[in-house]
């Protein structure tokens, strides 16, 4: 696992709601009223198989898609209203792939978020980003072109940035499954490290067991739906549902 060698600087922890959340593209219906609930400081791991709606779930949370139907709500209060900028700022997303500029070099990757969006000067999003890189542990490749560094790097980079903005809360979108075996562990344990430290998360993955060992809360979904969720003990121990006692059993 990678050391976290400095507090992430990120805001007060908040927690996130959705309520019947529905969403259809067209005639197809890839949310069938969701309903998540997760504490503040908390990690929610969201597992299923593919096409169940895990990742559509991230993208209406933080209104990369607009729900059809439902609420969402940071802290308590709905943020349907809020200009979806704003609350891009408070949601970081780490996405499956690494999509960093291959022009500009690993710190100005970083930087540039807190640059564009939160108006710092360039002395000053340097002296974040060099903060962030010692976090996920690659201040040395400051300085590197994208193209320099590991597939896993370049994810722990794309973590960087994320913390860069200062998020109350962390989506991951299947960070890892672009990654080579060998290359997992460490992201994965970063992941970790943060969850640990208190940063409120919602996972997206396959990697059972980061579901099992790291996660408070399971949500498993199937079709749109939430088939069952509760703590991973319990659901990879005793699931209540044949249809996760099914999946459960091709991916352990």
């Amino acid at each position: 696992m990678i050391g976290v060698s400095a507090e992430p600087t990120t805001r007060e922890a908040v927690s996130l709601t959705g309520t019947d959340l529905h969403l259809s593209f067209g005639d197809h219906k890839v949310l069938r009223g969701v309903d998540i609930q997760v504490d503040a400081g908390t990690t929610t791991t969201v597992i299923g198989p593919s096409g169940s709606g895990k990742s559509t779930l991230l993208r209406v949370l933080n209104r990369l898609h607009e729900p059809d139907a439902g609420d969402i709500l940071l802290d308590g209060r709905s943020v349907l209203k809020d200009n979806p900028d704003d609350l891009r700022r408070r949601i970081g997303m780490v996405f499956q792939q690494f999509n960093l500029f291959p022009h500009k070099t690993v710190a100005e990757n970083v930087a540039l978020g807190p640059r564009k969006l939160r108006g710092l000067d360039k002395e000053r999003a340097r002296a974040l980003a060099l903060q962030q890189l010692e976090i996920v542990g690659l201040t040395a490749k400051a300085d590197a072109r994208p193209s320099r560094l590991s597939g896993g790097q370049q994810q722990r980079v794309a973590i960087a940035r994320a913390l860069a903005m200062e998020p109350q809360v962390m989506f991951f979108d299947e960070a890892t499954s672009a990654l080579d075996p060998e290359l997992v562990k460490g992201v994965l344990g970063l992941m970790a490290d943060l969850a640990q430290q208190g940063m409120t998360m919602v996972v997206v993955t396959h990697e059972m067991s980061y579901a099992r060992n790291v996660s408070d809360n399971v949500l498993f979904m199937d079709n749109g739906a939430v088939v069952e969720t509760g703590e991973p003990d319990q659901l990879f121990t005793d699931a209540a549902s044949e249809r996760l006692r099914s999946f459960l059993s091709q991916v352990l």
